[in-house]
């Protein structure tokens, strides 16, 4: 290998070593979030509240699209993948209302 190559090759490896870590922050956030939303639904369960909240799923679709501008994500992905989470999120709600 040339010296060129060597050099984006140990690139390569330490961009995807940096890969690896997000995508354990990425995971173990994930999961903090939805250990939090679980209680929400507990107690929305407990006191008979509705599964969703869309004036609160809009704001925060509002509010992630800002925050995705900011760090400078696609708002589009950012809206989707929320879109996403909080589909799961309404899901397990309507379970333990049942």
């Amino acid at each position: 290998m040339t010296d060129a190559t060597t050099i984006a090759a140990e690139l390569l490896k330490d961009h995807r070593e940096s890969i690896d870590r997000l995508d354990a922050i990425l995971v173990y956030t994930l999961a903090e979030r939805f250990k939090r939303t679980q209680a929400v639904g507990r107690l929305k369960a407990e006191h008979d509240l509705p599964a969703s909240d869309p004036t609160r799923e809009a704001r925060q679709i509002e509010r992630l699209e800002w925050l995705s501008k900011e760090a400078e994500l696609d708002p589009e992905f950012a809206k989707k993948f929320l879109t996403f989470i909080i589909s799961e999120v309404i899901r397990h709600h309507e379970q333990l209302q049942k």
